[in-house]
């Protein structure tokens, strides 16, 4: 199964966004388009790279716009790139998120008290490579942080590409210990206080920021796809995250290749005649 991208206009402008395409050049949603497993016998995951390590733009599935390409954050009419904040540069691993799954706001978790925040579920990956905007990756996954960012929940899946030629050594959040000394540490560090630039105060920790290990975030990414799963069948109120997707035939948000060709064109077409 293979994936590519189409930019549509210029990066760092609030008109730039990053198509998915399947194997066959067929318009998708990397939200809820490209399955969750790529191999769910040996829990091996989809995932989604957002962010490149070492780098600032603040690139995202955009939940609500048809398709949910990918574009970059704004905040207060601006496009947002995250501070270094010393000693990093950028963000420490590669950034994104696990493809059909949701962490449900409407759902309070019963370990950190707080809802889910409304997103797909988030993964690092501290793989060796420098992936690329776009790349959808296969993922094992060694454990997960629970941030809480702003009163939500928002978990933080540490993992590692299974293309990594490390990646047979890593098999739980121990190994990372063992075998990436000060990592884990860093990346508590980092998202305590990647926000504090901006004027926003330290982020909290679920479990007093400690990891918690591979099966309980398995079961964690596992849960999030059952919030999906309702989601995508509008058992649940979808607010006003957009759901339109391609493969997924027993939803009613499902819809042709062609109407997913069309809504690219129409958003294309209203940047470059319609706003001129």
């Amino acid at each position: 199964m293979s994936f590519t991208i189409e930019e549509k206009g210029r990066p760092n402008t609030q008109e730039y966004r990053v198509y998915f395409k399947n194997s066959e050049g067929k318009y998708i949603s990397p939200f809820h388009d490209v399955p969750i497993y790529a191999n769910e016998a040996e829990n091996i995951f989809h995932a989604i790279v957002e962010v490149p390590r070492w780098t600032n733009a603040k690139m995202e599935i955009a939940t609500k716009d048809p398709l949910n390409p990918l574009k970059q954050d704004v905040k207060k009419g601006n496009l947002r790139y995250v501070a270094n904040v010393f000693p990093h540069k950028g963000y420490i691993w590669n950034y994104g998120a696990i493809p059909q799954t949701w962490e449900d706001p409407n759902h309070k978790d019963s370990d950190t008290g707080c809802c889910g925040d409304n997103d797909p579920i988030d993964i690092c990956d501290i793989g060796n490579k420098v992936c690329s905007r776009g790349e959808v990756i296969k993922v094992k996954v060694l454990g997960t942080l629970a941030l809480i960012d702003e009163g939500e929940t928002d978990w933080k899946v540490i993992v590692i590409n299974t293309e990594d030629p490390e990646a047979g050594s890593f098999n739980n959040i121990d190994d990372v210990r063992r075998l990436k000394p000060g990592y884990l540490e860093a990346t508590v560090d980092w998202f305590k206080r990647y926000k504090v630039p901006d004027g926003k105060p330290e982020n909290q920790f679920a479990f007093n920021g400690e990891f918690k290990d591979r099966d309980f975030a398995i079961e964690t990414v596992k849960s999030t796809n059952e919030f999906w799963k309702a989601l995508i069948a509008k058992m649940t109120n979808a607010g006003e995250l957009n759901c339109m997707n391609t493969s997924v035939s027993d939803s009613p948000f499902c819809c042709s290749a062609g109407d997913a060709e069309a809504v690219v064109k129409s958003v294309i077409d209203k940047w470059f005649y319609y706003d001129q």
